[in-house]
């Protein structure tokens, strides 16, 4: 990433059980018609932390005890100076129902039947590292929604 470049921060929540992984259909914005985890933008005066657990209640209904930070993507688009600096964070116990938002429509996925075709396509390389529970750091820049540039990703011992 270049010294142009300003970032923004966001989080991202999967929540794993252990044959399965609940995902939210974006109903609309960035990345509409697009399955994804759950979260958004922090805002100000908030922790990354807090604002996970914001955007999972907002998106899907759902409040967790417990938060495992598991990894961190920084995202560059073409033509965007601003990067994305992604948070990935674990969750395997919930509270409450998944419940349809104005933004999401959660459902559950058996982890064989994770339907990477209708993802953002950086999750087929960096979800089997959530699920084996390995912390990692990667880097992937976009030219659209669709199209790989470059990319790095290796497992760390934190993030």
């Amino acid at each position: 990433p270049g010294a142009m470049h300003t970032s923004r921060l966001f989080t991202l929540v999967l929540v794993v059980q252990p044959s399965r992984v609940l995902l939210g259909m974006k109903k609309r914005g960035f990345g509409a018609g697009l399955w994804n985890g759950f979260g958004g933008k922090v805002q100000p005066g908030e922790s990354i932390e807090e604002a996970a657990r914001r955007e999972l209640l907002e998106e899907s209904g759902l409040t967790v005890d417990t938060l495992q930070k598991i990894g961190q993507i920084t995202f560059e688009f073409v033509g965007n100076s601003e990067l994305m600096d992604v948070h990935i964070f674990r969750a395997d116990h919930f509270h409450g129902e998944p419940t349809e938002s104005e933004e999401m429509r959660p459902q559950w996925f058996q982890l064989d039947e994770v339907p990477f075709h209708h993802m953002w396509p950086d999750d087929s390389y960096w979800f089997p590292l959530v699920l084996q529970r390995k912390l990692f750091r990667g880097y992937f820049k976009f030219q659209g929604q669709d199209t790989i540039l470059e990319h790095s990703l290796k497992e760390v011992e934190e993030v």
